[in-house]
């Protein structure tokens, strides 16, 4: 499909740079096909929705993994900046850098220094490999929990380029980007949707019989990257490590046997699943790596409604919602949001998305 398709304009000031307060309170546009959006706010899912549903939510922990870093060759010094996205292994990191063209394979980078001084010669990295669009591959002289107690005490919440570029990351943006029930650490990115979730709500949802259950994905910077084909069949996924535990595979199958629905807390909770299920939509354990890649004409096989923030023109993530619900009623949706006030991308507001028959 032309990737045009998937444009719209939307006006600077719609880019949230801050949560609503308290979380639940952000606006939630209710999407069904063939109807009118229909405008509530996130507080109000428990009466969206039946006993007997369940929610699907992503549990993966963002950590800090934009670095600042430091290129010796011999006397000739260049600064990198680095975004870990996916973890190959204990000590090893796939990441994007920029200026991409200052490295080469075998160099030496040293991160942290300027922000913590103690940390001089604790997390120094070697460049294994290069490969497209500014990705490397980063082999640490630290690995396993050492290396993470040096991620958390030198890197940076990596916020959104379309936040990043109006404002600094902060210590609010550690608990703000980070959904209350995260605890599998390895995302590099928020699985927003589930940043409007609080306490008050998980309760009233469980008193109305509202099942929840849990799947792992740890979200990569490939999530923010552009498309830049033309056209959907020339563009390229970053994978993404995920894992769908026996009991929540278990779990979903008996509510849909039942009649029950399955929605989805965010588009990483629903490409798990899809990547998962068998061609019949049942679910097994599962783990690995996914570059599924969701375009209109995908047939779902596994969750009946999604709940989702507001994307990026272009971008896959609007691909996907497009494909769930249709081109056409996601168009008209995304300008329904745009005139009536509502807030864009991972610190925005939500919509709750019924999937087109």
């Amino acid at each position: 499909m032309r990737v045009d398709l998937f444009d719209f304009d939307l006006p600077e000031d719609r880019i949230a740079l801050r949560p609503a307060e308290p979380r639940d309170s952000a606006k939630l546009l209710i999407v069904r096909p063939g109807e009118a959006p229909e405008d509530r706010i996130v507080r109000d899912l428990p009466s969206l929705l039946r006993a007997g549903d369940a929610l699907v939510f992503n549990d993966t922990k963002v950590i800090p993994a934009q670095l600042r870093g430091i290129r010796r060759r011999g006397e000739a010094i260049a600064h990198v900046d680095a975004t870990l996205h996916m973890r190959v292994d204990a000590d090893r990191w796939k990441a994007f850098v920029r200026p991409a063209k200052r490295l080469a394979e075998g160099d030496r980078i040293s991160f942290g220094h300027e922000e913590n001084a103690c940390m001089i010669g604790a997390l120094d990295a070697t460049v294994m490999e290069k490969g497209e669009a500014g990705e490397v591959l980063l082999a640490f002289d630290i690995s396993g929990p050492f290396l993470d107690e040096a991620l958390h005490a030198v890197g940076h919440i990596p916020l959104p380029p379309y936040i990043a570029s109006k404002r600094a990351d902060d210590e609010r943006d550690r608990a703000d980007y980070q959904t209350i029930y995260a605890r599998e650490e390895g995302a590099v990115a928020a699985p927003t949707a589930g940043l409007h979730f609080t306490p008050d709500l998980m309760s009233r949802l469980e008193d109305a019989g509202i099942e929840r259950h849990f799947v792992t994905l740890h979200v990569g910077a490939g999530t923010f990257l552009p498309v830049k084909a033309d056209d959907t069949a020339d563009h390229r996924m970053h994978a993404e490590r995920g894992y769908v535990p026996a009991a929540t595979a278990r779990a979903l199958n008996e509510v849909r046997a039942r009649g029950g629905r399955i929605v989805c807390v965010g588009t990483t909770s629903l490409r798990l699943l899809e990547s998962a299920a068998a061609p019949d939509g049942a679910l097994g354990e599962w783990s690995g790596a996914t570059d599924i890649f969701i375009t209109p004409g995908y047939r779902f096989r596994t969750a009946d409604m999604l709940m989702t923030n507001f994307h990026l023109p272009r971008s896959t993530l609007f691909m996907l919602v497009s494909a769930f619900a249709g081109l056409e009623t996601m168009r008209e949706a995304y300008h329904h949001a745009i005139d009536t006030g509502y807030r864009f991308y991972s610190y925005g507001d939500a919509s709750l998305l019924f999937r087109e028959k």
